[in-house]
């Protein structure tokens, strides 16, 4: 098997710092102004595992990108929404690395019983707004003038996608532990690659 989707691991920190990085440092994509070093992306793997997916797509034993979820608000009846990002590093962009992990990554969560993922993309960026369109989302709006970074005032487009129907009286979504290693998990990770690795 030369390329798969699984989920993070602390291990991964440095390889996931190393593609994030020019999303800090280069442009406003993000907007930290710092980028976080290996350690510091291991913690943030650990603290987003105990509720939702943070998953990395692995080509020849080398980490090509990765996409997680975190909750959207931490008000209790936001809890059916999760906030999503994915990256991919540039060796890897164009090649349906960043689809196959948002289809894993949306499997999953649809599993897990989350309803709505949002995304928020600085722009001007239309590569990253028509990516997530394809993928079935939907302009929300934009926040204008939000966030200041690199000598100048930026925008963020914010879009939404139905992960699953809106049920009445939802139950809880089910934390991610409760689900690694069953069947049905590992089918959803494999998603992404149409069903198979």
């Amino acid at each position: 098997m030369t390329r798969c989707v699984r989920l993070a691991t602390p291990a991964d920190g440095a390889s996931l710092a190393e593609i994030y990085a020019p999303a800090v440092v280069d442009r406003a994509t993000s907007f930290e102004l710092e980028a976080p070093d290996g350690a510091e992306m291991s913690r943030r793997i650990e603290a987003t595992l105990a509720r939702t997916p943070w998953i990395v797509y692995v080509d020849m034993g080398q980490v090509a990108g990765y996409a997680y979820a975190t909750p959207h608000r931490a008000r209790a009846a936001y809890q059916w929404s999760v906030e999503v990002s994915a990256y991919v590093h540039p060796e890897w962009q164009r090649r349906g690395v960043g689809r196959a992990l948002y289809t894993s990554l949306f499997t999953v969560l649809t599993l897990q019983e989350f309803c709505n993922a949002y995304a928020g993309i600085t722009l001007p960026n239309p590569a990253s707004v028509g990516f997530h369109e394809a993928l079935g989302f939907r302009p929300v709006g934009i926040y204008h003038r939000v966030g200041y970074k690199l000598g100048a005032w930026h925008d963020v487009m914010w879009l939404e996608r139905e992960l699953a129907p809106h049920m009445l009286a939802p139950t809880q979504p089910l934390a991610l532990p409760l689900l690694t290693g069953l069947p049905e998990f590992d089918r959803a990770m494999h998603v992404g690659f149409g069903g198979h690795t």
